[in-house]
This record gives C-alpha cells, sequence and structure tokens, in this order.
C-alpha cells in the first residue's frame, strides 16, 4: 500500500479514544468516568459554609484513589468584545455613539456575571485496565459528593463528547454534539 492509499487517523484515533459510550470515555489506558457537579452560588453564602462544603469535597477526593479533578474554562470569554468596545469607546466622538458603546459594554459585564454563577466542575474517576468499576461503587462515589452538598450526576454521552468540545477546541457554543461530522443534516 503506498503512502496515498493510506486511512488517514481518525480524530478519535489522534485524541486516544476507543470509544464514547452512554456512560463513559474508553480508552487503551483505562476507562474513563466523569460526574458533573453544581455548586451553589457560592457568593450568597456565609464563608463558614463555604469552607465547610471545599473541606467535604476534599475529603472525599482524598478518599478516592482514582479521582481527578477537571478544570475546563465552560463559559465563554467576552474578553475580545470588551477590548473591541474600548478601543472603539477612545475613537468615538459622537456622544450618542459612545453612550451605546457604554451600554453594550455594561451588557457583556451583565452576562458574564450571570455565566460566572452557573459554573460548572467536573471529576474523573480513571479506571485501569486490569480493574473494574461496578455501578455499586460508582453511585458511592456520587452519593459522597451529593452528601458533601454539591449537585452531581454522571456525564452521559452527550456531556461527554460536550467536554472533549471544550478541552481540545473551547467550544461552548453547540447545543448538540454529532457523533460523525454532519451526522445531524442526514435524514
Amino acid at each position: 500500500m503506498s503512502i496515498f492509499q493510506r486511512k488517514p487517523p481518525s480524530t478519535r484515533q489522534l485524541l486516544g479514544i476507543d470509544q464514547i459510550t452512554q456512560r463513559s470515555i474508553k480508552t487503551p489506558h483505562g476507562e474513563l468516568f466523569f460526574f458533573i457537579l453544581r455548586p451553589s452560588n457560592l457568593n450568597v453564602l456565609p464563608e463558614s459554609y463555604v469552607r465547610r462544603r471545599i473541606t467535604d469535597l476534599l475529603n472525599v477526593l482524598k478518599g478516592t484513589a482514582e479521582v481527578e479533578l477537571l478544570a475546563l474554562d465552560s463559559k465563554e470569554s467576552f474578553q475580545d468584545n470588551r477590548s473591541f468596545y474600548q478601543r472603539r469607546l477612545e475613537q468615538e466622538t459622537h456622544p450618542a455613539l459612545r453612550a451605546l458603546l457604554v451600554q453594550d459594554s455594561r451588557h457583556l459585564d451583565d452576562v458574564q456575571t450571570l455565566m460566572a454563577s452557573a459554573r460548572v466542575f467536573g471529576l474523573v474517576l480513571r479506571q485501569r485496565q486490569d480493574g473494574s468499576f461496578s455501578e455499586s461503587y460508582l453511585a458511592n462515589v456520587e452519593k459522597q459528593i451529593s452528601d458533601s452538598g454539591f449537585t452531581v450526576h454522571r456525564a452521559g454521552e452527550q456531556e461527554l463528547r460536550e467536554l472533549l468540545a471544550v478541552y481540545f477546541e473551547q467550544d461552548v457554543s453547540h447545543e448538540v454534539y454529532d457523533r460523525v461530522d454532519g451526522e445531524r443534516y442526514v435524514t
């Protein structure tokens, strides 16, 4: 077979992913189970309560050797837009247009503030090739996290695709992620 006849590797192969299932991502190094955490709006809670919740979650993390913290910026950044408005404001001489630019900039701040209170965090349980997590073990980890005061659930297939899109592309704009490019357009 010549170099021109060789099939290029798929995206999943390039990323080191064997399969995305309904509940996990399978890799050559083991299976990954993802938990999605949604904390309460910590800005309005007393500091002592926030410290207690952090300590409780820390204890869960310490007690589960296979768990890894996933930190992704899953919110859109408006910094480029904010910088654009600032540059335009410095250039603009017309008072009415300047007022509109200020309003637009404030609107971006308001949107970003709303998005900041809807943060989502992830925890990953990495199952080694030689091990196997039972449903009861996964449910126990989920319960421990929930008992720490967090809303938690195991990520489904669409959420796994979203996590990958955010991690590799910083793509937070899609509602649905296709299994194959263009899948939603084929009838």
